[in-house]
């Protein structure tokens, strides 16, 4: 792999982590929204759904407009833009946390994390093939696991950060108008956060085209029902980024319900299932590295 791609990898893996972040965020604000705002489970469950239910809005839309014009979305505007927009766009939502908090608008804060969601889809569409094209084609899935286990470090650190930026050092969810006050400072962070990384991706080396172009046309592309592949793979990812998100969502209600955990302690153990995932991860991105066959059997 080439210094350019290094550096252009590098930069491109932090867009991954921001993913992380902010989904294994949610399940922080699950309890602390649920308590805050006298919701019930299924109620509070709708923090996940409108995250989530925005990426497949969001794919649906940039896929429609492809086929349209037939043209490849990110092929008219570039991949580095499409990084850099969906950016933009998950800072507009972050941003929307402040009012929303301030309020206490429960439909506003869904609408900011819906928005964050749209533009973590653009992002993903533009980011995945990205890291696969960034080196050779032999180690690409190798990259974009390695990405992947970029994404859950992210996912790990994610609830404990955030736990102490709401219930703060005391370790207490007592008072519940604080708890929700203070969702404002991590999201406003996250919005700048967002804002810094579009601009130094503006000025990366991150490629405005794929490196490896096959030549491919767009309306070849575009026909998805010709590739049972992606078909049985979009219902792999369906299935198991379910199980996922499903089981880390209720697992501060099952802890509370089972182990008497309360809201403001369940943090640790959140991380503790983010983290095992990220093992499995990390593992499988060993091929991106140029390590002896003997270190690679060791990891």
């Amino acid at each position: 792999m080439s210094k350019n791609y290094k550096s252009a990898l590098a930069m491109l893996v932090s867009v991954f982590f921001f993913w992380g972040f902010v989904a294994a965020g949610n399940t922080i604000l699950i309890p602390v929204f649920k308590k805050s705002l006298d919701l019930q489970q299924w109620q509070a469950q709708l923090i996940e759904f409108c995250f989530y239910v925005a990426y497949a809005v969001g794919a649906l839309a940039y896929y429609l407009i492809g086929r349209v014009r037939g043209k490849d979305i990110l092929n008219t505007i570039g991949y580095k833009n499409g990084l850099i927009y969906g950016l933009l766009i998950s800072a507009i939502g972050a941003f929307l946390f402040l009012p929303a908090a301030s309020f206490q608008s429960f439909p506003l804060m869904l609408i900011g994390l819906f928005i964050v969601g749209l533009g973590f889809s653009l992002q993903q569409v533009a980011a995945n093939p990205l890291a696969i094209s960034l080196g050779s084609k032999e180690t690409g899935s190798s990259r974009l696991s390695m990405a992947g286990g970029v994404n859950n470090v992210g996912t790990t650190i994610a609830p404990i950060l955030l736990s102490y930026a709401i219930f703060g050092s005391t370790g207490t969810a007592e008072n519940t108008v604080l708890s929700l006050e203070s969702v404002r400072l991590p999201y406003l962070i996250l919005c700048a956060a967002f804002i810094i990384v579009a601009v130094a991706i503006k000025f990366s080396k991150i490629p405005d085209q794929l490196a490896d172009d096959d030549g491919t046309s767009d309306n070849e592309r575009l026909r998805i029902a010709d590739y049972p592949s992606l078909w049985l793979g979009m219902i792999g990812i369906f299935v198991y980024v379910g199980v996922e998100v499903s089981t880390a969502a209720n697992l501060s209600e099952y802890l509370k319900i089972e182990a008497g955990i309360s809201e403001d302690n369940v943090a640790p153990y959140i991380s503790l299932f983010w983290g095992s995932l990220m093992i499995g991860r990390w593992a499988a991105s060993v091929g991106a590295f140029n390590f002896t066959k003997a270190k690679e059997n060791i990891l």
